[in-house]
């Protein structure tokens, strides 16, 4: 069975909330795992309403230092402290993040009951966060202040040992971990089993590109290619093209356009500007372009790789 690795739509709107959209803050699920990906105005109310776990989450990244990206973090670390955490928290965030929440400690008297610690952006391109299933690497976007994107790649799986060849060859137990890795069987006398016999290729890994605040830039190209899930703010409908490119925001058809050159699986759009009600406007022009074309909608659950 495949790991759970899926988004939670926490919020989509840009610059402001409206009355039926907080601004932007996703997680993203993995196993047992939880990841905060922005972290705008009512993020922790969001999470509470839809029953996310507050407190196994470990790692947050923030893309960049634009209000309605952040503003949610001090009153989540505040309430992280008052819940009893006492893990360690990480936050990857642009130069500047780590002053902003250190003045809001310092002025309200408040020393957590545990330790942040403050990974700072610098660069696009590098990875930040590694662990036994997944990297975290940033791309750099194409705004009016320092703004970063983030891909989540899921590592390559061992391979799976056939049960009816573990009972055919009786594979010894110590044999088997090398096995996976793509070692051939050892038999008595010399003899091998090839490993392609015994074993099965492991689904291909998954990947998450998360691309914040941007204009159109294909300097990640690269970087996303392929990917199970784009994420791309589209701020604007296409006729608003002039508008975006002054504000270094992007259109539909720029988010939709990208998506079909780097070859991804799927767009999800979102960061839609609160002149919009209608949403499905987003989708109808950006699948014109790229087909397989959803909305990031409140509440909203993806899973990464399947359509």
């Amino acid at each position: 069975m495949r790991r759970k690795f899926q988004v939670h739509i926490l919020g989509s709107s840009a610059a402001t909330p409206t009355s039926l959209r907080h601004t932007t803050s996703q997680v993203l699920a993995y196993n047992n795992k939880y990841f905060l990906l922005d972290c705008g105005e009512g993020t922790q109310m969001q999470m509470r309403r839809l029953k996310l776990p507050m407190m196994k989450i470990d790692h947050i990244f923030i893309s960049h230092l634009h209000g309605d990206h952040y503003l949610g973090l001090p009153g989540l670390l505040f309430s992280l402290h008052l819940l009893g955490r006492k893990k360690d928290l990480h936050v990857y965030a642009p130069a500047g993040m780590q002053q902003i929440i250190e003045v809001q400690f310092t002025l309200s008297q408040l020393v957590p009951m545990y330790k942040v610690t403050f990974h700072e952006l610098t660069a696009g391109g590098q990875q930040i966060y590694e662990d036994r299933y997944l990297t975290v690497e940033t791309m750099e976007m194409e705004h009016r202040i320092q703004a970063f994107g983030f891909l989540i790649k899921e590592k390559e799986m061992n391979r799976n040992l056939r049960k009816e060849s573990i009972l055919k060859y009786k594979i010894p137990r110590e044999q088997m971990a090398a096995i996976k890795d793509g070692a051939d069987l050892l038999r008595s006398g010399g003899k091998t089993i090839p490993n392609h016999e015994i074993t099965e290729a492991p689904p291909p890994p998954r990947s998450y590109a998360f691309c914040s605040d941007t204009s159109y830039t294909e300097k990640f190209l690269n970087q996303i290619k392929g990917a199970d899930l784009l994420y791309h703010e589209a701020t604007f409908l296409h006729d608003k093209a002039a508008i975006a490119a002054e504000k270094t925001h992007s259109t539909t058809i720029e988010a939709a356009t990208l998506a079909q050159k780097a070859g991804v699986k799927q767009l999800l759009l979102g960061h839609y500007s609160a002149r919009y009600n209608d949403l499905e406007l987003f989708t109808e022009e950006a699948r014109q372009v790229f087909p397989n074309t959803l909305l990031a909608e409140e509440g909203k659950v993806i899973k990464v790789g399947e359509e």
